[in-house]
């Protein structure tokens, strides 16, 4: 371990110590095996919705491809936090290497920046299919998916790369305990000696500027297809409508729910325990991971239809 010394440097040090709830070291005890279910839970669902979209024919479209999207962000997401997260868990490994810590902070700010425009591209593909239906067909094709998915992955990229690399240039002073499960920017910024107002600036202009004008654009999609559905006077019209964009509108609620509630604890962390929103922030990579390939599963009939011909096929082949 290295001792404080205010003239070591980042380069100097070699890992970081991951100290999960500092005040209710219990909680690791309860909290190890439901996330160990949710986390088994949120990679078999995700990867079955993956089989099933890419076996079954019928759902070779742009819908089911963001679908597919989302479920690799999932994943991706998972992979990223929750074994490590687990191991601390489990096995008390606390230690994380400097820069697998500046990795993990990267593809968790990047996934997130693009689940985010992942749902706002879904907002839009739901608007076109109610609000101009006999234009969806050439609006929302193959093209227009791989479009996105490179906006996507191109806007999000870019603009969270900076994070870590702010962090990472920081001087540590030989601090390398971070109060926290995973390897949050905050939470390791805060450990430098030096200014970290520049750290601090650039993440909330880059949430605000991401995710703020995503939410801004899922609003306004769903104002002008509630404004649609309302209009229409064909029975059962309306109630088809809104169904083919409830399961989407769902989803939304579990990540802002979720996001907004993790924002709202650190703005009052002076009424509240410190640990609260490290829990929160560690189920916001789990839960919605586990409940978004349900929600489509349970939801919508193409995809049950699907995961069912697949069973059946399998079932066939064992007899």
């Amino acid at each position: 371990m290295l001792p404080y010394n205010s003239s070591y440097l980042s380069a100097e040090l070699s890992d970081f110590i991951l100290n999960c709830f500092v005040r209710s070291p219990s909680w690791q005890h309860w909290l190890s095996l439901p996330l160990s279910l949710l986390f088994f839970l949120a990679m078999g669902a995700n990867a079955t919705l993956l089989i099933t979209v890419w076996l079954e024919a019928s759902l070779h479209e742009p819908m089911y491809y963001l679908l597919s999207l989302l479920s690799l962000l999932d994943i991706a997401l998972c992979l990223t936090v929750i074994p490590k997260v687990l191991a601390i868990f489990w096995f008390d490994l606390k230690s994380i290497s400097f820069y697998a810590c500046f990795l993990q902070m990267y593809i968790m700010n990047c996934c997130l920046g693009m689940e985010s425009c992942t749902f706002m591209v879904m907002a839009y593909d739901r608007y076109v299919a109610i609000c101009h239906p006999l234009r969806y067909p050439s609006i929302i094709t193959d093209q227009f998916v791989a479009k996105a998915a490179i906006f996507i992955l191109a806007r999000n990229a870019f603009l969270t790369m900076f994070i870590p690399i702010l962090s990472a240039r920081l001087h540590y002073c030989g601090k390398h305990i971070i109060e926290n499960c995973i390897c949050a920017n905050l939470s390791v910024s805060k450990l430098s000696c030096d200014n970290v107002v520049l750290n601090k600036m650039y993440q909330l202009i880059v949430a605000w500027t991401l995710l703020g004008s995503d939410l801004i654009l899922i609003f306004l999609s769903y104002t002008f297809i509630l404004r649609a559905v309302l209009r229409l006077k064909a029975k059962g019209a309306a109630a088809k409508a809104l169904s083919t964009c409830g399961s989407h509108f769902i989803l939304i609620l579990f990540f802002s729910t979720i996001l907004l509630v993790f924002v709202f604890t650190h703005i009052a962390k002076k009424k509240i325990s410190p640990d609260i929103p490290i829990l929160l922030n560690v189920l916001h990579h789990v839960i919605p991971a586990a409940l978004n390939p349900i929600v489509y599963g349970v939801r919508t009939q193409e995809i049950k239809e699907g995961i069912g011909k697949i069973l059946r096929r399998v079932g066939k082949s064992s007899n």
